[in-house]
């Protein structure tokens, strides 16, 4: 079972949410998000970035995170994240429908565009990661867009690097609406997501 370590920031949705026992028992490491630059993290094989975290401090980490990835970890990031720390991310932000799914003939606006992917023959369907979204990228040729808008923004994509390593990236912030008690498809994701982190697959 692959190492998974979790940049933590205490808040509540995060306490909630990695503290979780069908959540926690995949994690190695939680790193209080102050400690992370001289916290040694070369053991693990996964670095879960959340969403909500502060600006300031993931700026701070985000060379240390460039680098786990180059050295061959698996990066993954939840969430909006409008800061440029991730390589060639390409944020758009777009306006967030709280209630799409309130709407006659409701549709969510995503689109599953690598049903072949181990993630979802295995782990994970659309319907798991679907609630609203915040906006998406733009990434790289390189990158293997998982699911999309309508438009072709991605809103979760793998990418993986000639050094071995890989980037896991999406918009969606299941670590926060899980840990707030509500959005019941975030507790769904988790449970699958997490054992695919695992399996290395």
């Amino acid at each position: 079972m692959k190492k998974i370590g979790v940049i933590y920031s205490g808040n509540e949705a995060h306490y909630r949410t990695f503290h979780e026992p069908k959540i926690s028992q995949f994690i190695e490491k939680l790193i209080y998000h102050p400690q992370f630059v001289g916290t040694d993290i070369s053991d693990l094989d996964v670095l879960v970035v959340p969403s909500q975290l502060n600006g300031e401090l993931l700026m701070q980490g985000a060379q240390k995170i460039r680098e786990f990835a180059a050295n061959g970890g698996t990066v993954v990031a939840f969430g909006p994240q409008p800061w440029e720390w991730i390589p060639e991310q390409k944020w758009e932000n777009r306006e967030t429908n709280f209630w799409w799914w309130l709407e006659k003939d409701a549709k969510s606006g995503l689109v599953l565009t690598a049903p072949e992917h181990i993630l979802f023959k295995d782990f994970l369907t659309l319907d798991d990661c679907t609630w609203h979204q915040h906006g998406c990228f733009w990434p790289t040729e390189d990158a293997e867009i998982l699911i999309a808008t309508e438009d072709g923004g991605a809103i979760m994509y793998d990418q993986k690097l000639a050094t071995g390593g890989r980037w896991i990236v999406t918009t969606l912030d299941p670590d926060y609406h899980f840990g707030s008690y509500f959005m019941p498809a975030t507790e769904r994701f988790l449970e699958g997501f997490f054992p695919f982190l695992a399996s290395g697959k």
